[in-house]
């Protein structure tokens, strides 16, 4: 038994792992669980989700200059995080498992690859937005906003306008410009009350729909103070809602289903409104992203069940049929 015992003590700490977590490059994690063709250097990158099966890549690897170190944020499953929350995610293990599998697994790397040198992270400049022409409305506009039930009074109130184009610039690490200008139907800005350009909605470009400009909570420059506030997933949702005219609720609309409100804020509405409930998409990634309202703030939400989101529901069924279904939903939770 002793002799047992002594063998099985030796044989743990021999295969004891040679590396703790905080000496293993956070690039490597990336880049050997992603299978990455590319070493990280400080470029963002974008690939197709590992989560869940797409044609559209949506998943970003970029590189947190506030933080330092890389991050991932996956738009179709809603998952974001550091490299240990990626193995948490992809391996469905706890925290704490994913930082022993990551150790494991360099350990096991280094026997028969040389040891990872961090790479010298680069000063990558980031693509923004430097100029743009708004144009007039045009019928294919009209078409467009119309099937949501969207009329030219509330794109004005909102402070939505066609945009001509837009020129999306940066640097290249070598100091040569790179610029892209874009031009084509289907194409507006939205700004704040103020004339600030915030976000550009392309409806038509699948794996493009939005360019974030500014950080920005969208209506809020239009609240008046009614007695419910709605969360929405987006601006045209919450143009939608507006048009449902119920006559005590009010909506706002974060920049993204994934982007959280601050807690701050979230303070500050729930003490102001009677309730404030969150309506997301009723796919996963909303679904996911209403349970992370209700768990981190105790937001109540709710599901609209016909199309994929609020204004695609106004369209199908009609701004009737939609008001009393919604309805029926908020008297629920309040």
């Amino acid at each position: 038994m002793v002799s047992l015992f002594l063998f099985n003590k030796i044989s743990m700490i021999s295969t004891k792992n040679l590396f703790d977590i905080s000496e293993i490059p956070i690039e490597w994690i990336f880049e050997h669980y992603l299978n990455l063709s590319e070493k990280l250097d400080g470029q963002d990158i974008k690939i197709r989700s590992v989560f869940k099966l797409e044609k559209t890549p949506s998943m970003c690897v970029y590189y947190d200059v506030n933080c330092f170190e890389y991050r991932f944020k996956d738009f179709s499953s809603g998952y974001q995080g550091n490299g240990i929350n990626l193995v948490k995610y992809l391996f469905n293990i706890e925290y704490h498992e994913g930082i022993v599998k990551i150790e494991n697994d360099y350990s096991e790397f280094i026997k028969y690859n040389t040891i990872h040198v961090p790479t010298e992270i680069k000063a990558y400049d980031r693509f923004k937005v430097t100029d743009f022409q708004i144009r007039h409305w045009n019928n294919l506009d009209e078409y467009f906003w119309r099937g949501y039930k969207i009329n030219s009074n509330l794109l004005a109130y909102y402070n939505v306008s066609p945009l001509e184009y837009f020129t999306m610039s940066k640097e290249e690490t070598d100091g040569t410009p790179t610029i892209i200008t874009t031009s084509r139907n289907y194409l507006y800005g939205y700004f704040r009350d103020d004339g600030t350009l915030y976000k550009i909605y392309l409806p038509r470009t699948p794996d493009k729909k939005f360019v974030k400009v500014e950080n920005y909570i969208q209506g809020v420059d239009q609240l008046v103070g009614k007695d419910y506030l709605v969360i929405t997933s987006s601006l045209k949702d919450l143009m939608a809602f507006t048009r449902l005219g119920i006559q005590n609720a009010e909506s706002i609309a974060p920049d993204s289903e994934n982007s959280m409100i601050a807690e701050s804020v979230i303070i500050k509405l729930k003490a102001k409104y009677k309730k404030v409930i969150v309506l997301f998409d009723n796919d996963e990634a909303g679904k996911a992203s209403m349970l992370k309202y209700k768990e981190r703030y105790n937001l109540d939400f709710i599901i609209l069940k016909f199309e994929k989101d609020l204004s695609d529901t106004v369209k199908a069924y009609g701004v009737d049929f939609t008001r009393d279904a919604l309805l029926k939903l908020i008297k629920k939770v309040i």
